[in-house]
This record gives structure tokens, C-alpha cells and sequence, in this order.
């Protein structure tokens, strides 16, 4: 099966890179062809390393590119044209190597002429050794990307096949694939949502379900001073409440996304405002007033340390320094009577017992019209918390819905597909 320039799936054109990270490409085209888009894969010779060209062409159901001297595929094929009838270019891993190969604009293999020759949005998505990615020349080709136009996605961080730690891992195939479908709703609609079976969101602004809307999000935790070095906070990593962002805005939304301390990129077409305290989220939300939609995704700190130490505290003796709290500001019921209440107010509940009854209590003691809960119970490899899953129960005055373990950027989709039903107009 080869691509089909007249339907209407998005085409991908996956550029496979040497390393070690290339084993996750196989997991991202699944969840690319379960989203209803079209995958070509061109892998590279290091790649070859770690995918087999077969595994590849098995999960895309399309041929797999991996030379320039094949007769064949030229003549079925040409790369200039594989270059240009993706909608969107994926890089993915982009090693050092290969990024560097971008920045000079070499083409000495069949990747890096595709790459030199497209005209189509490329997303590259690095992977590779901690200090090979904090490298000045690196991080010089990495600018020298940005600033040519080509997105470039953060790593993520945390323990690599070396043995070393720190910044450099590939991100989850879950989490490129957020990013990817927010590319595409700028140039091509999905033809259908992979669980619902809804139609995705239209690729014209004008036409997207939630157009002319204000979503207002907020993300992450909140960190609340003790001293200068220590804080009070919490596990959550930002995820869900970025993958709530970015699936508003591929709908049409302006967001507005007021984040914790995170290091998650930036969703396409997301204003972010970025806070640590509660108090200082709390002044962003009412900044940020009027909005249609308020999603309350953040897990904000209830305490916070009622007199801030200005030098750190010392040890001293066996006894421990007596910790006095203070109550934060409660943003949800707080937005709840505020003069200038959203439309639909929802908040987000973690929970580890009794989920769907403390979440009903939730929504009755708030104000709020939706509660969306979760069970955070589950051991910490396992934990919702930081990871790129989740399952919950959205709570309303009507009854409670649940959606099952999916990707986060799934249940963001979901989520949305709501919101805007929602917010259409009712008949009389």
C-alpha cells in the first residue's frame, strides 16, 4: 500500500534515526495509524541498527525507504516526491549526528536529501547522551533549527542506556504524539478521534468546535517556600493539564495555560504563564478573567509554610524545627463565586479511596459543574503522577462518565470533545 495523496489522513513522513530510542518509532506509528493518519517511514543505516525495515512496513502498512540507489523505489517513488507529499515531517530519534547534518545541510543519505529537499512542517524529536546533548554544538545546531523554522521538542530527562542521567532521553511516543497532532490541526484534520470514533477537529480555525472560545488551564504543582532551598509540593508532572491545552487549542480555543514548576514544552498555540506559588497561580487565574472554559488540572498545594525562613535552616540538636502552615487560597471555589465565573468551571481530583464518592463531594463543596477524578493509589512505577497514562471519572450534576486507561493526550481529546458539546447552544 502506498501513500494516498487523495485521502483525507494526514500523510507522515517518519525519518528513523540511529539509536537506541528508535525502538519507541515502532510505538508512535501505532498510535499514529490508530488516530487515522498515514505513516511512510524512512529509516536510516544506524537505525537499521536497532528497527528492522520490516517491523516498520508491518505497523504502517506502507514501504519502507532506505536508500537513495534503489531503482525501484525511484521509479515507483522518487524522494523528492516522498519529501513533499507528507503533510508533516518527523524526525524521530533526531540524533546529535543527524541534527548536526540538518544545520549543514548535508544530504549524503536518503534521510538527510529528504530533509534538504521538503517544504513541509518538520518536527524533530531529539534522543541521545546527556553531554552530547548540553554540547555547545548541539545546542548552537538546535538554535540555529528553531530559528530556521523547524521544531525542535525538548527531551526529557532521567536515566539513559549509558548509565548517565539527566536530560537527553526521547520523550514517550504518547507525548510526540501530542505534539505531532497539534502540528496537524494546523495542516490536516484527523479522520477520526482513535477511541470515540468522533470526527477530530476541522482543519479551519473558523470551523474548529471550540473557535472563539477562551479556554483557561492550569498545569503542574506548586512549590511553597520553607527557606530558600526547600519547598512544600507534590508528584504532579504538568502532563495532563499541557495535553488538555494543546488538544483546546488544535480545537480552535485561545488557551491560556498557567503552569507549575514543569519542564514541559510549550504546546503550539498556547499562551503560558508560568507561577511556583499558589498564591501567584491564584493571581493568574483572576488575571486571566473572563474565559468560557476553566479546566483546573493543577495539583495546588493546600498548605503552605506560614513564615518563610530567609537563610536556610540549620540542624541543630536531634529535635526538628517546628513547620507552621497556612491555609493557600482554594482557586476552584474561589472561581466558583467570582463576579467573573466561567461558563463551565471544571476541577480535577486525585484520589486514593473512595474516587467517585469524594469526588461527588468535591463538586457539591466547590461550586464546580465538573469534577474529572482520579486513582492515584497505584504504586509509584505505576503512579498516573509523571506518567503518560491515565483513567477517570468525569463527575457532573448529570451522573458520571468514565473513560478507561489511555494515553493522556487521549483523555485530553476526550475532554475536549466534551467541553465543546457542552458549549454548543441547546435547543429550546
Amino acid at each position: 500500500m502506498t501513500v494516498d495523496s487523495r485521502s483525507g489522513a494526514p500523510r507522515i513522513l517518519l525519518i528513523v534515526g540511529g539509536g537506541i530510542a528508535a525502538y519507541k518509532a515502532c510505538e508512535l506509528v501505532r498510535l499514529i495509524r490508530k488516530a487515522g493518519g498515514s505513516v511512510t517511514c524512512v529509516i536510516t543505516e544506524g537505525g537499521q541498527q536497532f528497527v528492522t525495515p520490516m517491523t516498520l512496513a508491518a505497523l504502517s502498512e506502507n514501504p519502507v525507504y532506505t536508500t537513495l540507489w534503489d531503482l525501484k523505489d525511484e521509479a515507483e517513488m522518487g524522494h523528492i516526491q516522498l519529501s513533499r507529499e507528507a503533510d508533516l515531517v518527523v524526525v524521530c530519534p533526531a540524533t546529535a549526528d543527524l541534527l548536526a547534518k540538518m544545520t549543514a545541510g548535508l544530504a549524503d543519505d536518503l534521510a538527510t536529501t529528504l530533509l534538504l529537499a521538503t517544504d513541509k512542517p518538520v518536527l524533530a524529536v531529539p534522543a541521545m547522551n546527556v553531554r552530547m546533548w548540553q554540547h555547545a554544538a548541539t545546542q548552537r545546531n538546535i538554535a540555529w533549527l528553531r530559528e530556521s523554522g523547524v521544531e525542535v521538542m525538548e527531551p526529557d530527562e532521567g536515566p539513559m542506556a549509558c548509565g548517565e542521567y539527566g536530560p537527553g532521553r526521547l520523550p514517550e511516543p504518547e507525548t510526540i504524539w501530542t505534539a505531532i497532532a497539534a502540528r496537524l490541526a494546523l495542516v490536516a484534520p484527523l479522520e477520526a478521534d482513535p477511541l470515540s470514533g468522533q470526527p477530530d477537529f476541522d482543519a479551519e480555525p473558523a470551523h474548529r468546535p471550540l473557535y472563539g472560545r477562551h479556554v483557561l488551564v492550569t498545569a503542574g504543582p506548586t512549590h511553597e517556600p520553607i527557606d530558600p532551598v526547600r519547598y512544600i509540593a507534590n508528584r504532579s508532572s504538568g502532563k495532563q493539564g499541557f495535553a488538555i491545552a494543546a488538544a483546546a487549542a488544535a480545537a480552535g480555543a485561545r488557551v491560556t495555560l498557567i503552569a507549575g514548576p514543569v519542564t514541559l514544552e510549550t504546546p503550539s498555540g498556547v499562551e503560558r504563564i508560568d507561577v511556583e506559588s499558589a498564591r501567584e497561580m491564584a493571581d493568574a487565574v483572576n488575571g486571566a478573567l473572563p474565559a468560557d472554559v476553566a479546566v483546573m488540572v493543577a495539583a495546588v498545594a493546600d498548605w503552605r509554610s506560614k513564615d518563610f525562613a530567609a537563610q536556610k535552616m540549620k540542624k541543630r540538636g536531634t529535635a526538628p524545627p517546628a513547620l507552621l502552615l497556612a491555609e493557600n487560597p482554594d482557586i476552584l471555589a474561589g472561581l466558583a463565586v467570582a463576579r467573573q465565573r466561567p461558563r463551565l468551571l471544571i476541577g480535577f481530583a486525585a484520589e486514593t479511596e473512595n474516587v467517585i464518592a469524594n469526588a461527588k463531594a468535591k463538586r457539591e463543596r466547590k461550586g464546580a459543574d465538573w469534577i474529572v477524578a482520579n486513582d492515584v493509589s497505584g504504586p509509584r512505577e505505576d503512579s498516573v503522577m509523571g506518567g503518560e497514562s491515565n483513567a477517570v471519572h468525569v463527575i457532573t450534576a448529570g451522573g458520571v462518565e468514565t473513560l478507561e486507561q489511555m494515553p493522556k493526550s487521549a483523555v485530553a481529546r476526550a475532554l475536549v470533545e466534551r467541553i465543546a458539546r457542552e458549549l454548543e447552544p441547546k435547543d429550546e
